[in-house]
């Protein structure tokens, strides 16, 4: 019996079989399915897999050539799975509220985009992700929308739209937006920039090292005269390859990244250290200050414990220095904590699976990236109990705060880079409606708000300039009629069900993964980029998987319910 998948690389075809408890033949073109792995060989994977993680990590002569060399069934032995290697959080979903009880939601924003490039990496690579690698609100801000502009002193405008909810009759779907004004490279600030590179042996891989440097090149020829650029690498230790050069020295810069070679552990903590240190050596003044993290995040050597490393992060960011984390790898990819880093440095994360993504972060949106038009921009949301009976907040687990952090400065949230949009959606039970919680015997009197009968709800955005001070508020009635929804809401929706159908769909009901394809290949639009067609075929890609997946019905794959 032979196996073929064509929409998968040969690299991607060993993985799926390894997935599914089948050797994996050393020819990818030819790939034999023996019997499935016995549970009691487990053991021996696992020393297996540990010797194989020693191999990759070690100096670069017994590294990548000698696990090429192993045979097939050492490299990859029955039930092996890599996915099982990489570390992600798992959040609960946001809580059912009722407006009588708790008539107000506060979160931090969020403009990070690395899980849905992270996720389109696990299907086609022809594995459903784990949980904890959705994270809604950065699928639904991986792409664009068509929001209003700022037309005031505010650093972004505002939009909100209320529309049914494809997947249940008795709710609404609220969508509120904020975009910041774009900005030209040639309109940022000088910028400082420090390229810490992982070199140790994990990142000794096409998805790795190679692709970092591609990447960076990338970046280089974004360059001005005014920036300055430093390269800091790390494995067993950390050294400086690059002292900070002008931007104009686009050879010079190119040629320090190309000779770059991976092997050895990985001393992440003292990698991270001296980069900061360079960052402040060449410390720009009102400038864009900023280390560019290109890692697995496989930390093995030194400080590695998680708190440890967030609260560097933490303290050096009050010096005016941030730090932005670029996912690279697979098979050890540490996920959590490349997502927890870049909230801690004031950055941004995004993972890198290809080229183009590449192109798109750092080059298409490099005034996001790097330049910040507004920090700890938080959003609170107060309902009108006299329109609204119950609420969920889709996403955004990670990002929620108290409503007394709302107005305190101290409390740290999101930076919103220039030309950035955040989105965020609300699925709400209006009032009369059937809702999810079983109604109270004695409710409070609504009689207080009745008067406000035409006010949805209230929005608040507050936010601080990027040079500090206290902290504006842009205040913004919601109001309740309900119109047709507009393209972007349909889409948008479509990538939301979409990630909570690749969660529980504990709220989606009978809206299936062929309901998500069709409401978003209707709401493609003006697709300049391809992104949304790109979005339908990776819902098919994911049928697909859930019927594979719930006809071998493997108890060690999950499946899309």
């Amino acid at each position: 019996m032979s196996l073929s998948l064509p929409f998968l690389r040969p690299a991607a075809v060993g993985v799926l079989l390894a997935v599914a408890g089948c050797g994996v033949s050393s020819n990818p073109e030819s790939a034999a399915v023996p019997a499935p792995a016995q549970p009691q060989a487990s053991i021996q994977h696992e020393a297996v897999l540990a010797d194989v993680a020693m191999a990759k990590r070690s100096a670069r002569p017994a590294s990548m050539a000698s696990f090429a060399a192993m045979p097939a069934p050492e490299r990859y032995p029955q039930g092996y799975r890599d996915a099982q290697r990489e570390q992600y959080q798992t959040l609960a979903d946001n809580p059912i509220h009722s407006v009588a009880e708790s008539p107000v939601s506060t979160f931090s924003a969020d403009v990070d985009t690395g899980a849905y490039a992270n996720v389109r990496r696990l299907l086609n690579q022809g594995r459903l992700p784990p949980e904890g690698a959705v994270r809604l609100e950065e699928m639904v801000n991986y792409f664009p929308y068509d929001y209003a502009l700022p037309t005031d002193d505010s650093p972004f405008g505002v939009t909100t739209e209320l529309a049914a909810t494809p997947w249940n009759p008795h709710t609404r779907l609220l969508r509120i937006g904020i975009k910041a004004s774009d900005r030209a490279v040639a309109e940022l600030a000088p910028a400082n920039l420090v390229f810490l590179v992982d070199v140790s042996g994990s990142m000794d891989r096409r998805e790795g090292l190679p692709l970092v440097k591609s990447t960076l090149k990338l970046l280089v020829d974004q360059l001005r005269e005014q920036d300055r650029v430093s390269l800091v690498v790390y494995a067993g230790e950390s050294r400086v390859v690059l002292e900070p050069t002008s931007g104009r020295e686009k050879a010079k810069i190119r040629t320090a990244i190309e000779q770059l070679t991976a092997g050895g552990s990985t001393a992440g903590a003292s990698g991270i250290e001296l980069a900061y240190q360079m960052a402040q050596q060449a410390f720009i003044p009102k400038g864009i200050n900023r280390i560019l993290l290109a890692t697995d995040g496989d930390f093995n050597v030194g400080v590695s414990d998680f708190d440890s490393l967030k609260q560097m992060a933490v303290d050096k960011r009050k010096t005016g220095i941030s730090l932005t984390t670029l996912g690279f790898g697979v098979d050890n990819y540490n996920e959590h904590l490349m997502e927890q880093l870049a909230d801690a440095g004031d950055g941004n994360y995004a993972y890198i699976d290809n080229l183009r993504e590449a192109r798109k972060v750092l080059v298409d949106q490099l005034g996001s990236t790097l330049a910040v038009v507004a920090k700890n921009v938080k959003l609170q949301v107060e309902f009108n109990p006299a329109q609204v009976s119950e609420y969920r907040l889709l996403g955004y687990e990670n990002r929620a705060l108290k409503r007394e952090d709302f107005s305190n400065d101290k409390v740290d949230a999101g930076e919103v880079g220039a030309g950035h949009t955040v989105t965020a959606l609300y699925e709400i039970v209006p009032a009369g409606e059937q809702g999810w919680l079983e109604p109270l015997r004695y409710g409070k009197s609504e009689v207080a708000v009745a008067a406000k009968n035409g006010e949805l709800a209230m929005l608040r955005v507050r936010y601080q300039q990027p040079e500090g001070g206290k902290s504006l508020l842009i205040e913004r009635p919601i109001a309740s009629q309900v119109a047709p929804a507009s393209e972007d809401l349909r889409f948008a929706a479509a990538v939301a069900a979409f990630s909570q159908q690749l969660k529980d769909a504990r709220y989606t009901g009978d809206f299936s993964l062929k309901d998500t394809e069709t409401l978003a290949r209707g709401a493609r639009g003006d697709d300049r980029f391809g992104l949304r067609n790109e979005f339908v075929q990776l819902v098919e890609l994911a049928q697909s998987l859930r019927t594979s997946t719930a006809s071998s019905a493997m108890p060690t794959e999950r499946r899309i319910e």
